[in-house]
């Protein structure tokens, strides 16, 4: 199932990989793979929302960056009822590592249209990357109920309660669930998912 565009949100053209790898629970009978919570994508898959950032750009973009906030931050304040604007500036907060600051204009744009899936996996990892797991976790799930077929939630859920909650049945279950909308669904890093809840099951028998 297509994932819906962030609504009027296409400011951020790249898909940003959050560098906050999981390996330790999985060592041993997942070949040491590594896994990160994803950034929402106009692609049609877990695997698509992968790509990286090119190499070389990072000063360049960040010059450009800094401008663009500038500019959306005086945007905001003068037209606070723009959707668009705050979910642009959200996503440049988001690749700035601004978490905090991305949280704030995520939750802004989230009240002017609430039922916006993208920008509410956005803010669920932006809670993960500010060490709030569990405010990801209602975020997610308040994402799934408004478009059940997007995998990157549903992926990025299950590493959550894995890597940050320790809940091993928990992301079981949300990726059968995904396995159950789309059965050749990979991880970013191309392992098929199904095998991922197969080698999980194994390892809690253990």
């Amino acid at each position: 199932m297509k994932k819906k565009d962030h609504e009027n949100g296409k400011y951020v053209k790249k898909e940003t990989l959050l560098i906050v790898a999981f390996v330790a629970l999985l060592i041993g009978f997942l070949g040491g793979v590594v896994f990160g919570v994803y950034k929402s994508s106009n692609g049609d898959s877990v695997q698509k929302s992968a790509m990286p950032q090119p190499a070389g750009q990072d000063q360049k973009v960040s010059a450009e960056r800094a401008a663009q906030i500038f500019e959306l931050e005086k945007k905001t304040a003068e037209t606070p009822d723009d959707v668009k604007a705050w979910i642009d500036l959200g996503n440049l907060y988001f690749d700035s590592g601004n978490h905090e600051k991305a949280i704030t204009a995520y939750k802004k744009a989230l009240e002017l249209n609430p039922n916006n899936a993208d920008v509410m996996n956005d803010l669920a990892v932006m809670y993960r990357r500010s060490g709030q797991p569990k405010k990801a976790i209602e975020a997610f799930d308040r994402a799934i109920k408004i478009d059940p077929g997007h995998e990157t939630v549903r992926f990025n859920k299950g590493v959550v309660l894995m890597h940050d909650l320790n809940d091993l049945e928990g992301t079981v279950q949300t990726w059968e669930e995904l396995v159950k909308l789309n059965p050749q669904a990979t991880s970013p890093t191309g392992e098929p998912i199904k095998k991922l809840v197969e080698n999980l099951k194994k390892s809690m028998k253990q």
